[in-house]
């Protein structure tokens, strides 16, 4: 293990030397790496993502649409490996700069319309299809308010918690004690809330659970980062139960197969192009 101490130089330069799972494919600039369309399929809306709980967020979210019986919600799944740098390719980056999964094109407009932030295309197609989003202000608000407190907290779980605790190659007690603090701080965060309400937002399943699911709800009964004894998530009763409830919706576990490579056979959809492709 190297030095746990650590003497910032005047002006930080980029070494790739510092090792884990990300080390080929992290770098301090933006923009394209190599030039590479994107394939399109026939339907609206053409998804290009990885089932991380971002990706996941948003394959649930159509799945549901097409359980709600929204048939223009129909759409193509094309798989981007983040291992393998696909996200850096230029027509990955046309439609999301910031070279993040997921990224969506709706072609049922003219010209095509980009969305990129899991977070915004949720709430594209939630206002685009009038579904999982309150109509009262008030409660519309309180949904939003959960959404937006998703995006912002899930960095400390997964960027933060789960990088230092799992994927990173040394282990380091500091930043661990620091992020697994947070991170029950939020499960008790929204474990109040889930004691008052059956569903993050209110009595009313939407865009909230939806996003909130794949980070906190899959930590809570799916062991994320082999962490479940650790941060002894099973403390948090509420958050429990509604993970357990949201879990058991066939949308749901559809949309946690779509782009998928790991796993079971029977848990990966690497494409999804029709409802066949989970036969």
């Amino acid at each position: 293990m190297s030095d746990p101490t650590y003497t910032p130089p005047k002006v930080w330069k980029f070494e790739n030397e510092n090792g884990g799972k990300f080390a080929n494919i992290n770098r301090p600039t933006a923009g394209a790496r190599f030039e590479r369309e994107l394939p399109q399929g026939e339907h609206p809306f053409q998804l290009y993502s990885l089932a991380t709980p971002n990706g996941v967020k948003v394959t649930i979210m159509f799945e549901e649409l097409l359980a709600k019986g929204i048939t223009d919600a129909e759409y193509d799944a094309f798989l981007i490996n983040i291992g393998e740098s696909d996200q850096f390719g230029s027509g990955f980056v046309e439609i999301n700069p910031n070279s993040k999964i997921p990224a969506l094109l709706d072609t049922s407009t003219s010209p095509a319309t980009r969305v990129f932030e899991s977070g915004s295309i949720l709430l594209y197609l939630a206002e685009k299809f009038n579904a999982f989003i309150p109509q009262d202000p008030a409660q519309r608000t309180e949904c939003l308010n959960w959404l937006f407190w998703q995006m912002g907290s899930a960095p400390f779980l997964g960027g933060g918690f789960g990088h230092f605790y799992h994927y990173a190659p040394e282990k380091y007690q500091y930043p661990i004690e620091r992020y697994t603090m947070e991170v029950k701080r939020q499960l008790d965060v929204l474990d109040q809330q889930l004691a008052k309400h059956t569903y993050v937002a209110g009595n009313e399943y939407t865009i909230a659970d939806m996003a909130i699911w794949p980070w906190y709800g899959v930590l809570a009964i799916h062991d994320a980062y082999n962490a479940s004894e650790f941060l002894q998530t099973h403390e948090y009763k509420n958050v429990v139960r509604w993970a357990k409830m949201i879990d058991e919706r066939p949308a749901v576990q559809r949309g946690r197969k779509v782009n998928r490579t790991w796993g079971e056979p029977h848990e990966q959809v690497p494409e999804r192009h029709s409802a066949s492709d989970f036969d």
